[in-house]
């Protein structure tokens, strides 16, 4: 693939007409609708969230392994 600083002009809007066909197809729904559906997701998982909860020490896999002694 080329990347897009070494395309042309055409080539670009070829790509970008490509992919707004893409997107055309995908169903669309209200706001009001899917954002209550998506508030109540985020609300029903949030005790499931180690982004809000956080990560217990032994399952941390970015806890310091041990420590480090100069002399």
């Amino acid at each position: 693939d080329k990347m897009a600083q070494d395309m042309t002009e055409k080539e670009l809007l070829k790509m970008e007409l490509d992919q707004l066909k893409k997107e055309v197809k995908n169903e669309r729904q209200m706001i009001s609708k899917t954002g209550k559906e998506l508030k109540e997701y985020i609300e029903s998982m949030a005790g499931e969230d180690p982004l809000l909860k956080g990560v217990p020490e032994d399952k941390n896999p970015f806890k310091e392994k041990g420590g480090c002694t100069i002399s």
